[in-house]
């Protein structure tokens, strides 16, 4: 989508106009330009207008470069938030696209109060439109409709143009990382396979130049990464653990440390998933997709902030040689784990990634993952769940999670949760210590790995997939915390 930043409608051509209207909206900077370049008609189009929020209404304008308006509700625009405008975005790009529109203009002026400025607003109207845009009908063989994408988007705002157009620039980039981790997410397990998804990260890697490592099942037999390698025993696809370097100095010191979980299909082995939850388990890689869109928006914006993704991917499969109940295993860190459900495997692969994580020198660790129904049951299914084992980061994180409006709700990992974690008759570990405080338990046996590194735990089994359409898009992958760890780097590199 190319960005054009002019201070007037004068000698505008797009297809569409938006413009957000609220009540009073002759107090909009600007408006009374705005009706006499519409001959006065402002009163007529808005006698019956409804101001309610995200109300949408389209109006001809009888006008060669400009022939349509669509009015956008905000209720009282003293009142709207960045969240607010964001989700009225959303609701515009959807409009836009199934209007099949190229060539769109916003009004910036009508969308901002004394919290919005103009920045703020250009940001969210590219961001949230591209976002509200987004579509996932790449397997259907029966539309013959191509898709359609806004090509051109034309902010009209007298303020400093160089400024307006790089904040658009930013959300742009945000809400199309978004939508790749989204894609990745709605892939079907028989496309997205551990060396898909490899390929995809490397494919990303050559892209922005990040320095790529891809290794394959022997690599990980030779290191001793035995929490991966037992989740895939049962699987005919080979396992890969995918590691991505952003270098923004000449020296790798310091490095932040984002690790997804990358299971593209998870059946619960032999703990077998009921038919019911084991559909949209091609969705189990929700956290790997998250750190893989972050890492393309660290690629576009590049942050003075050190970065190392590490990804580790695999299938959750059934077979004769799949591991069982009862076995143990023994980890990458060394330490020995007893199996008690094979359905908990997602925190068996993160435990090898937050280990090789710190072998490559990361001081600060953040895993996601989609981990447990458990934080479902806490939270509901807006919220994604947290835990950490270090004050000042986690404040930095939830610095980054209000900034992108993306929930983030802490539980907490006490002394007694772990002692139930290391709990085993045979083994350091045991990884399933029971139903009650099954979020905690999933993401505190992962913070037995990081130990004192300071790390943050993100359960995005809720927030990952909507399982209807909403303001931001469809029904399926979110692409939640994409953005959210973006902004974290952003914070970090400012901290430094």
């Amino acid at each position: 989508m190319n960005l054009v930043v002019q201070s007037k409608t004068e000698n505008l051509e797009a297809e569409i106009l938006v413009v957000g209207l609220s009540r009073h909206p002759e107090n909009t900077k600007g408006w009374q330009e705005f009706s006499e370049r519409f001959s006065g008609k402002l009163e007529e189009w808005t006698k019956d207008f409804s101001f309610d929020l995200k109300s949408l209404t389209t109006y001809p304008t009888l006008s060669g470069s400009i022939p349509r308006v669509l009015f956008v509700g905000l209720s009282d625009r003293k009142k709207l938030t960045e969240e607010d405008l964001r989700a009225v975005f959303g609701q515009v790009g959807k409009e836009l696209t199934k209007k099949k529109v190229k060539n769109a203009a916003v009004y910036l002026d009508s969308f901002q109060n004394e919290n919005i400025t103009a920045e703020n607003a250009a940001y969210l109207a590219a961001e949230g439109m591209t976002l509200g845009a987004y579509r996932f009908d790449d397997y259907k063989t029966t539309s013959n409709e191509a898709d359609s994408t806004i090509e051109t988007l034309y902010v009209i705002s007298e303020e400093d143009a160089e400024e307006v157009e790089a904040s658009a620039f930013i959300g742009q980039v945000f809400g199309q990382s978004v939508n790749e981790a989204r894609t990745l997410v709605n892939m079907p397990g028989n496309l997205l396979t551990a060396t898909a998804l490899a390929d995809y990260a490397k494919e990303l890697g050559d892209t922005y130049g990040f320095e790529t490592d891809i290794l394959g099942k022997a690599e990980l037999e030779e290191l001793g990464m035995g929490a991966i390698l037992a989740v895939n025993q049962g699987s005919v696809e080979e396992p890969r653990l995918i590691v991505l370097k952003y270098k923004a100095k000449e020296s790798f010191e310091n490095p932040l440390a984002l690790v997804g979980k990358g299971i593209t299909f998870d059946t619960g082995g032999y703990s077998l998933k009921p038919k019911d939850g084991i559909v949209g388990m091609k969705g189990d890689m929700g956290g790997a997709a998250a750190v893989l869109g972050a890492m393309k928006v660290i690629g576009e914006l590049k942050p003075e902030k050190n970065v190392v993704a590490v990804i580790a991917s695999t299938d959750n499969m059934v077979s004769g040689n799949a591991f069982k109940p009862d076995d143990v295993i023994t980890s990458l860190s060394g330490k020995t784990i007893e199996i008690l459900n094979t359905d908990a495997e997602g925190r068996l692969v993160l435990a090898d990634s937050v280990t090789y994580a710190k072998q490559l020198g990361a001081t600060h660790i953040v895993d996601v993952a989609t981990l447990t129904g458990g934080v479902i049951v806490a939270l509901g299914k807006d919220k994604t769940g947290a835990l950490t084992n270090d004050e000042a980061f986690f404040e930095t994180f939830m610095e980054a999670a209000l900034e992108t409006g993306e929930f983030v709700w802490r539980l907490p990992l006490t002394e007694s949760d772990k002692k139930r974690i290391r709990k085993s008759d045979v083994a350091d570990l045991n990884n399933s210590p029971g139903r009650d405080g099954h979020m905690i338990f999933g993401g505190g046996f992962v913070g037995e790995f990081a130990e004192e590194t300071p790390w943050i735990h993100l359960d995005i089994a809720g927030t990952s997939d909507a399982s209807s359409a909403h303001d931001l898009g469809p029904k399926g992958g979110t692409g939640v915390m994409v953005r959210t760890l973006a902004m974290l780097v952003e914070r970090m590199a400012e901290e430094q």
